[in-house]
């Protein structure tokens, strides 16, 4: 086994990865950019290194820097994580000349399945059932048009050289064909620096089903069982769960075999992924195959009771696998919710900034030994901790939560508990969403194809319920107890009249008016104090009004009902969690003076921080609503500004090519009058 490994990534990744390191007594070198220098898996490792800049190309993607410190700090492997160099067949060939262990396939796996196209021929001469496409070399717009045509849309386009989501889009028509087209080769070579795609039929109702698959050096290969990844947006995974449900033994079967046989195929060494989309009668189609650990893989730990990164050590030590396919079981339902820097509102944009207060539910960060299952079954795998920074550079991901149940039922209640307890405030999260998600009728009843999201928008995205009378109170609460504590004279003396919280008066009662802000909406509150003690009024309700605070901690009694959750401070916003709901109330301080707000005018501002990769428009140009006028990416995700209403664009401020920070105007625009 080794004794030092070098962690070619950043992250929740390079974290877990130095978890197993640090049970089975390996040292970990982690390396970093410049934005993350503080970062989480830096100090978690036992030796880190600096590679270069903030964007990736100019660190985590520098194979040969990454080998230089590999072989500097003596490390005898690397382990390259998911996403960037994990799936680069030069870096692992690199590798192996530098004298080092790539933790992964051999370069020759990594390039047979490294294209879509290619790896899908590969696929047909394995008699592996195949989705009705269009694989080859050709890349003339005018030929894939007609294989669209052939095949009949819907279609699907895809970056031959993919992953994750990107350069893909679903085309209805022949109308919308040359568009998506350019749109996908866009992404495909911004992302993966190749821009050929393949054309597939786009099956309506499909299910994204993949197998965990794992090699050894001496000819062994198994299948860890399935994963359920059908909830998905935009193609990429939401939540995914093991075992799938409805899966018969015989299906599991069929599935775990194609897949082993896809993997002996390539001569595959490792753990692997073999991805197949499913129709609801059953039948499945090869879609293409991860020649690395998947994100989702905790799920398959969960209910395997394996470590698959001890799995990946042992394996490139040149051990033989843990166990054979008779020894595996499925124990138990296990779910992954990935929690995001993102509004869901917003199109799912990506949110940036500073993780100002995070409070997670009792959980293991990682597996450790047999407590696979950790406290309540529930499991946190994430590279970051309060007062880190999301960055613009990176995958914005917070966290993976996992949770485990004997049976899916029990999983779903832990998720729905472990969610309604991840609390965030500094950016904007995905986790309500996720509430909704995993309490919708459908998914409950493991209703599920990758439409899911799509088919149930009106119920997914419904606008918030009102600001109930607990939810205030609790703010007004904390409120009051911080007034009481930044003018109490001596904070031991518990008989000082100065740390009562609340309105008093000298022989009579007593009256404040509070004002929150929730949203566009201004909420008030009257507090009334009299000799028996205090009342809140609040949209045409009145109760009696006790507090107890205890840090973050608050309670109200509103006469016979009693509220309780955490509430944060943030500036003049109180983050109220409560009940499973998190709502950010922002207190009008009377005292404070307000700004002439700058109306933003004809402004088109910047929705994220990204890059500009193209302008459809030029200054003084005569649009109509709707119109394309430019496109940013960030991430790797591309996100289209259009024309808000009818109207003329005015100067265009930015050009292809240039950063742009959040909320920066990105053109004038003048809508029509009338």
């Amino acid at each position: 086994m080794f004794t030092k490994i070098l962690i070619a990534n950043r992250g929740e990744i390079a974290c877990r990865v130095a978890a197993t390191c640090r049970r089975l007594g390996i040292r970990t070198v982690a390396v970093y950019s410049d934005a993350d220098a503080q970062a989480r898996h830096v100090a978690y490792c036992d030796e880190a290194v600096h590679i270069g800049g903030a964007a990736a190309r100019d660190s985590y993607l520098r194979g040969d820097h990454i080998i230089e410190m590999a072989r500097a700090t003596g490390a005898q492997a690397i382990h390259p994580g998911y996403g960037f160099l994990s799936e680069n067949e030069g870096f692992a060939e690199a590798c192996a000349a530098a004298g080092l262990v790539f933790i992964g396939p051999p370069a020759s796996a990594i390039r047979a399945m490294g294209s879509k196209s290619a790896a899908k021929q590969l696929m047909e001469r394995a008699a592996v059932p195949l989705v009705p496409g269009y694989h080859g070399e050709d890349q003339d717009p005018a030929l894939l048009r007609r294989e669209a045509d052939r095949i009949g849309y819907p279609v699907l386009l895809k970056a031959s050289a993919g992953g994750g989501g990107k350069g893909m889009r679903v085309v209805e028509d022949a109308a919308g064909f040359d568009a998506a087209l350019a749109s996908v080769k866009r992404e495909a070579s911004a992302s993966f620096g190749d821009d050929k795609v393949l054309v597939e039929k786009y099956l309506t109702r499909p299910r994204h089903i993949e197998i965990q698959v794992f090699a050894d050096t001496q000819g062994n290969c198994v299948y860890l069982f399935e994963r359920d990844c059908s909830v998905q947006r935009r193609h990429q995974k939401v939540l995914e769960e093991a075992p799938a449900p409805g899966m018969t033994a015989e299906r599991r079967r069929a599935m775990g075999e194609a897949a082993v046989a896809a993997a002996k195929a390539v001569g595959y060494v490792g753990a692997g992924t073999v991805e197949f989309i499913a129709n609801q009668d059953g039948s499945f189609y090869f879609m293409e195959m991860n020649t690395r650990l998947q994100v989702e893989h905790p799920v398959t730990e969960m209910i395997t009771g394996q470590d698959l990164v001890e799995w990946q050590l042992r394996v490139a030590a040149g051990e033989p696998l843990p166990l054979s396919q008779e020894q595996l079981r499925i124990d138990g339902h296990a779910l992954e919710a990935r929690v995001y820097a993102e509004n869901p509102d917003k199109q799912f944009l990506p949110s940036t900034g500073t993780l100002r207060y995070l409070r997670t539910p009792p959980a293991v960060q990682f597996m450790r030994g047999e407590d696979v299952h950790g406290p309540a079954g529930v499991r946190i795998d994430s590279g970051v901790r309060e007062g880190d920074a999301i960055s613009p550079y990176y995958d914005p991901m917070i966290a993976k939560l996992i949770v485990w149940g004997k049976d899916r039922d029990e999983a779903l209640a832990r998720m729905r508990q472990a969610l309604a307890a991840y609390h965030v405030v500094g950016l904007s999260t995905n986790i309500a969403f996720l509430q909704r998600l995993v309490a919708s009728e459908p998914f409950a009843r493991a209703d599920l194809d990758t439409g899911l999201i799509a088919r149930h928008e009106a119920t997914l995205f419904a606008p918030p319920a009102p600001v109930g009378m607990e939810l205030i109170a609790l703010a007004v609460a904390a409120l009051l107890d911080a007034e009481a504590r930044e003018r109490r004279i001596d904070a031991a003396d518990p008989h000082s009249p100065w740390t009562h919280a609340g309105p008093w008066r000298l022989n009579a009662g007593a009256q404040r008016v509070l004002r929150f802000a929730h949203g566009a909406d201004t909420l008030e509150v009257t507090l009334q104090a009299d000799a028996q003690g205090s009342t809140l009024f609040y949209a045409d309700q009145a109760a009696p009004f006790r507090t107890h605070c205890v840090a973050d901690d608050v309670q109200v009694d509103l006469g016979t009902r009693r509220a309780h959750g955490q509430v944060h401070r943030d500036g003049d916003v109180f983050h109220v969690f409560a009940g499973g709901r998190h709502v950010a109330l922002e207190w009008k301080d009377p005292l404070a003076h307000a700004g002439d707000a700058e109306g933003e005018g004809g402004k088109l501002t910047a929705p994220m921080p990204g890059k500009v990769i193209a302008v459809m428009v030029e200054a003084g140009a005569t649009v109509t609503r709707g119109t394309p006028l430019l496109v940013m990416e960030a991430m790797k995700m591309e996100h289209t500004i259009s024309a808000p209403a009818d109207g003329v664009v005015g100067e265009v401020l930015y050009g292809v090519g240039d950063q742009v920070g959040e909320g920066e105007q990105l053109l004038g625009f003048e809508a029509k009058a009338g």
